[in-house]
């Protein structure tokens, strides 16, 4: 904590002699004086350590008496105060309701006392007929009724409550990550083309765990994948030209990798199936589909878009031999919540709801497992630029806090929806159709790497966008 230096004053008695400078403070002390700084020093630190181990000790009180918290205290006593209104309140009522049923027993009571006087003298003049017996029987039938369903007396509940009505506001959580507007090309941006360095016009995207890209290259009618950092891609899937032979694609949207294997499931769109490719062996999983977007849960179930049937189905991985389950939609072409119009991509969660983007209805719709209809997570506004809409949705991804990240490929920006708003926010992209850094161009696929950065597939631009995540 000191260091030797000749001649210098001390801070305490001013003496020349030999003095040390205490790096805390800077000043300096005398070989009698730097012990009783020392002190001071150690009796200050007795004082935090002493505050310290108060306020632990308030900690561990509060942790065993939480109903001695203020903001409980005040709950409680608004709590009392509701309750010493409620009871008063119904005390007046009661006074009122015994007040006026007095009343009504007096009226039906003089009521009662007249006819009882008519029967009386009807029978001691023994002048009567059944006019009379009918007349004297219905009215005491009615004051009967009368006296057992009172028309005079109800309670009638009002919508507007007398107790006034108190919430609890919670701080605000971060709502989602932020992202660098500068992105950085990963793959493509060399023009279109067919060269390994270059794509034409992508759709799906994965990243695997090593940062390694996967991309169904629409127009090329193949997968590629860049290696991280790699200036080109390779061909795992098709590349040998548009056609339906085995070794063939025809334009791809969307790929998933089945990590018990290691193959790559492709939706290979024109050609209506759903194909698996392991080591360069083809098999065909899904015939006969219109297959756009697809998926797999946790338990290894497959999900596949099909966007002329305006449905989702799932099949159990192994068992594709049947026509699968309608898992949302199924309900013909339209825009009510148990119906699409051309359903693309797709994202299930760990609770094994669907998420599906519905393209012409202009919004993303929620399934539930085992529902009858979506709920709109997403858009359903109309076709627009507002942040309340979306235009032509494609490529999403629902995060652990239920918040919806859709490619708004129309608008050119990716949109985020947190659970419950009404409208999203933008979080990449909005700067208008383009190719600068902070541009895109109908954007489709989105993918997140296990960092938080955010990969995007800018279609337009033939290339895939890496925005990096602010830490």
């Amino acid at each position: 904590m000191t260091t030797a230096n000749n001649r210098k004053r001390c801070f305490t008695c001013s003496r020349e002699n030999n003095t040390y400078t205490c790096e805390g403070c800077s000043k300096r002390f005398c070989s009698i004086h730097i012990p009783e700084h020392h002190q001071k020093l150690n009796e200050e630190l007795n004082h935090i350590i002493d505050d310290y181990n108060k306020f632990k000790q308030t900690i561990n009180e509060q942790k065993q008496s939480p109903h001695d918290l203020s903001l409980v205290n005040q709950i409680d006593q608004w709590e009392r105060n509701s309750i010493a209104k409620i009871q008063q309140k119904a005390q007046d009522y009661r006074e009122i309701v015994i007040k006026s049923s007095q009343t009504f027993l007096n009226d039906i009571g003089i009521k009662f006392n007249e006819l009882s006087e008519q029967l009386q003298r009807l029978q001691k003049e023994n002048d009567f007929n059944e006019i009379n017996l009918n007349y004297l029987r219905n009215q005491l039938g009615e004051m009967a009724r009368e006296l057992n369903n009172p028309s005079n007396i109800s309670i009638q509940q009002g919508s507007q409550s007398f107790i006034n009505d108190i919430s609890i506001i919670l701080p605000k959580k971060l709502k989602f990550n932020r992202w660098k507007q500068n992105a950085i090309t990963v793959a493509g941006g060399n023009g279109r083309g067919q060269k390994l360095n270059q794509v034409i016009g992508p759709e799906g995207i994965f990243i695997d765990k090593k940062k390694n890209i996967l991309i169904a290259d629409y127009y090329n009618h193949r997968i590629v994948e860049w290696k991280y950092n790699a200036k080109e891609g390779q061909i795992i899937a098709g590349g040998n030209g548009r056609g339906n032979r085995m070794n063939q694609l025809n334009y791809p949207t969307d790929m998933i990798v089945d990590q018990q294997n290691h193959s790559i499931i492709i939706a290979d769109f024109e050609n209506s199936r759903v194909i698996q490719w392991l080591n360069q062996n083809q098999q065909i999983l899904i015939k006969n589909i219109s297959c756009s977007g697809l998926a797999m849960d946790k338990n290894g179930f497959l999900y596949v878009s099909d966007c002329s049937n305006n449905e989702v189905r799932r099949w159990r991985m192994g068992e594709y031999n049947n026509e699968g389950i309608v898992v949302a939609g199924g309900n013909e072409e339209g825009n009510l919540l148990n119906q699409f119009n051309c359903p693309g991509f797709i994202f299930v969660d760990e609770d094994q709801s669907v998420y599906v983007s519905d393209q012409e209805n202009h919004r993303v719709m929620k399934w539930r497992k085992g529902a009858k209809e979506g709920i709109i997570v997403a858009g359903g506004n109309g076709e627009g630029k507002n942040l309340n809409q979306l235009s032509n949705p494609q490529g999403l991804i629902v995060d652990d806090l239920g918040q919806v990240y859709v490619a708004d490929c129309d608008n050119h920006r990716i949109m985020c929806w947190c659970k419950g708003k009404e409208e999203g926010e933008v979080v990449v992209g909005g700067n208008g159709e383009g190719n600068r850094s902070n541009q895109l161009n109908h954007p489709t696929g989105l993918s997140f790497d296990d960092e938080g950065n955010f990969y995007i597939v800018d279609a337009g631009n033939d290339r895939i966008k890496k925005f990096e995540i602010i830490l």
